[in-house]
């Protein structure tokens, strides 16, 4: 959740990090083959095959977060934390989490979907919870008006609370009780400056659910006026909002399904026509198509690489890097609707990647930190797609408006005309395989502010 939360003002930077809805009120899992650590601010890490994600989330504090992460079970531990707040916001929301969050989507999700047209949605989670500290163990389940969004969602943030300790409690105020899915909740309303919050406590607290009944929340928060039928579920998150310690909070295992319950909609996208090949480097490829259609609307794209699915977009662009040196690839696109149809994949382009030393990658992932209608602050988080460690990296992109740097860090950054180049500095050129680093800019502009395109190339 990128936004401003708890007791900040209405001028507060928008977080950049996935922070819940909650304020402070005073009063190790085993190693094995696939584990990594991370102990950066921003890194995500794609678990079970990418189809979730885990991400630091260190939103409103730069004290050391490491947490060490299954790849393979999905399950993660912090395994170094000590944060010391006594109020407002908490430090951070290590989650993780499926579907599309803030424009970054894990595969195959389901995601988005009409909650007018959610037929179930379901979750078991498993935690481990140590006795010192002040956290609350959250779900962060998002809705936005539109099924696609690569900023602030707009509609609606449901959390649901299976435990805290430290006397922290959720954003607002409790309006009522609910006995919903076989358990007892307080229910807590509120609203930030352009979304609603509705939170459910779970009376008693817990480690772990087990196939938790969440469409039943779903509707009773639209029986309250708290969530609009019209709008969509993009993103379910669960994971850790700390105010105080941290260290040996663990999520075991978590799993989040969600499906339509109607056939109301059958009419697949068009299929994505004019694919292209719009750039190769020695580990990477660019591709591009122009929109499908849909009766209803279009939500995203499938990129598949040789036959196999390698990512999925909202936007009509994809980058896909951790290639090999001078290798012919072969792709097509296939388009999504919000009931779920897909459309038949679109005629396939082949890709060659120039020559180079393989092994390397980079991927980068952008979003707006802060935005105050004629300027904008952003993080540009660079990952290591690759299998050997980075020496160095360049992102491009291409601004579709009038957009113009004004100030960077982290990178040597130029801008020509509409072009933009980052580069790295001699202290973050070398990234581990899986690993990431950021940096940031400032930018004034007029009118639209649409993210862009990223590339990112090895060297």
């Amino acid at each position: 959740m990128r936004a401003s939360r708890g007791l900040r003002t209405a001028l507060a930077v928008v977080a950049t990090g996935a922070a819940a809805a909650s304020v402070l009120v005073l009063g190790t899992a085993p190693a094995s083959a696939a584990t990594v650590s991370d102990c950066t601010q921003w890194g995500t890490t794609e678990l079970q095959g990418g189809e979730y994600t885990y991400q630091q989330n260190e939103w409103n504090s730069t004290d050391t977060q490491c947490a060490a992460i299954d790849t393979s079970t999905g399950a993660w531990t912090i395994t170094n934390a000590g944060f010391n707040l006594s109020g407002g916001a908490p430090a951070t929301y290590p989650s993780v989490y499926k579907g599309c969050h803030w424009g970054a989507c894990t595969a195959g999700s389901g995601l988005p979907i009409q909650v007018s047209r959610l037929g179930s949605a379901r979750s078991s989670w498993s935690t481990t919870q140590p006795g010192s500290g002040a956290y609350d163990v959250a779900y962060d389940i998002w809705f936005n008006s539109t099924p696609t969004t690569d900023g602030q969602p707009d509609g609606t943030e449901l959390m649901i609370w299976i435990n805290s300790r430290g006397g922290v409690q959720p954003f607002g105020s409790q309006t009522g009780t609910a006995h919903l899915a076989g358990h007892s909740w307080n229910v807590w309303t509120g609203n930030q400056s352009s979304w609603k919050i509705i939170s459910y406590v779970l009376q008693g607290g817990a480690t772990s659910v087990s196939d938790l009944d969440i469409k039943a929340l779903v509707n009773d928060s639209v029986a309250r006026g708290s969530l609009n039928p019209a709008h969509y579920l993009i993103d379910a998150e669960g994971g850790f909002e700390i105010w105080q310690g941290g260290q040996g909070l663990a999520s075991n295992s978590f799993s989040f399904s969600a499906s339509t319950g109607d056939s109301g909609d059958t009419t697949p996208p068009s299929v994505p026509a004019n694919l292209a090949v719009t750039g190769t480097t020695s580990s990477s490829a660019s591709l591009s198509w122009p929109a499908s259609t849909d009766n209803v609307g279009v939500t995203g794209y499938d990129v598949y690489r040789n036959g196999t699915r390698v990512g999925s977009t909202p936007s009509t662009s994809y980058t896909d890097a951790g290639l090999a040196a001078t290798t012919a690839y072969t792709y097509t696109v296939r388009a999504r609707d919000a009931a779920g149809n897909v459309s038949a994949s679109s005629a396939p382009v082949t890709a060659t990647t120039s020559g180079g030393s393989g092994g390397g990658g980079c991927k980068a992932g952008y979003h707006v930190d802060n935005d105050w209608g004629n300027g904008f602050t952003a993080t540009v988080t660079v990952t290591n797609s690759g299998s050997s460690a980075l020496s160095g990296w360049h992102v491009g992109w291409a601004w579709s408006g009038n957009q113009h740097v004004t100030g960077s860090w982290n990178a040597g950054l130029t801008q020509s005309g509409s072009s933009v180049s980052a580069s790295n500095l001699s202290y973050n050129g070398s990234v581990a395989p899986g690993q990431s680093t950021t940096f940031g800019f400032q930018a004034t502009y007029s009118g639209a502010n649409p993210a862009p395109a990223l590339t990112c190339v090895v060297g």
